[in-house]
């Protein structure tokens, strides 16, 4: 009870914090594991982010710490900036579990912030789902393991219960591509609700079928070792190099093999290497190490 003179203070709680490089991998890759991070990429100049920023920030708070929010001002953190391929601002991005699952660029009227931050809220612990998403967990897990056509039918069975669940058709469109059925894949891929055929999971797999793609056509790998020893400048014999090294799973040594080819000549066939670098590291798990550490030597390229 309050006595007379004093007043209530306001709920000041916060659940929005600004992050730079050294705490990224901290609040936001870490911290999704347990609860959704939505990441506002913006910078002091610009105007749509003055506006789309504060309503984020309200919604973000309004949720009680159902999700969490992160501020990125790309001026001060280019690296971050470059190894998620922010293009234009304001982008934001949302994160559950180490994995982008919804993003947008510019901005948005209040009443879709609101939907927007919900929807973000709703992917995290505890959401009334029907099980889906421990389906799906298990259906990964088979995956990791081998067991491609019980993970496969999985994946299957949570698009036919729910039609736009991301993680069920990107399921599907992996399981077919490590299956090799890349052109299945493909078709499958083009049948997918269009609500849901711009999210990051999706360009993953999208990735990963040119990928496959690719892998069909490699040349043989000792020839074009040779090829690249014997002229080191021979930049077509080092970037099907690299394809090949891909498809017979050194997926490590093609980044390296492109970084090199980067290197030497970054503008060579309009900028193939750096294209080729970023279908692979789409097509790898944001957290994972070779996509990681990938990104930081191409960024560290650019900005020399």
């Amino acid at each position: 009870m309050l006595e007379l003179g004093q007043t209530q203070e306001p709920n000041t709680e916060t659940h929005v914090k600004d992050v730079d490089e050294a705490t990224f991998m901290q609040e936001v890759i870490e911290a999704s594991q347990t609860v959704p991070v939505i990441v506002d990429f913006w910078a002091p100049w610009c105007g749509p982010c003055k506006t789309l920023g504060p309503g984020l920030e309200e919604a973000v708070n309004k949720a009680g710490g159902a999700v969490k929010m992160a501020k990125v001002d790309v001026d001060q953190n280019k690296q971050i900036a470059a190894q998620l391929q922010i293009q234009s601002i304001p982008t934001v991005y949302a994160f559950w579990q180490g994995q982008p699952i919804d993003g947008f660029q510019g901005a948005l009227p209040p009443s879709e912030i609101g939907k927007f931050v919900e929807k973000v809220a709703a992917a995290g612990p505890g959401a009334p789902d029907g099980g889906l998403s421990d389906a799906i967990e298990a259906a990964d897990a088979m995956f990791d393991a081998g067991e491609l056509d019980d993970a496969l039918q999985i994946y299957q069975a949570v698009t036919e219960e729910d039609p736009v669940n991301v993680g069920g058709h990107a399921g599907v469109i992996k399981s077919l591509v490590a299956l090799g059925k890349a052109d299945d894949a493909e078709a499958t891929l083009n049948g997918i609700p269009a609500e849901i055929a711009t999210d990051p999971q999706i360009e993953a797999v999208r990735a990963q079928i040119d990928l496959a793609k690719q892998a069909e056509n490699a040349g043989p790998e000792a020839e074009l070792k040779a090829a690249v020893e014997a002229d080191p400048d021979n930049h077509q014999a080092r970037f099907d190099l690299a394809t090949a090294l891909h498809a017979a799973g050194d997926t490590e040594g093609a980044v390296d093999m492109l970084l090199e080819l980067f290197k030497r000549d970054r503008e060579w066939n309009d900028g193939a290497a750096k294209a080729q670098l970023f279908t692979i590291f789409e097509a790898l798990k944001p957290q994972d190490p070779i996509a990681l550490n990938g990104r930081r030597k191409l960024s560290s390229m650019i900005f020399l």
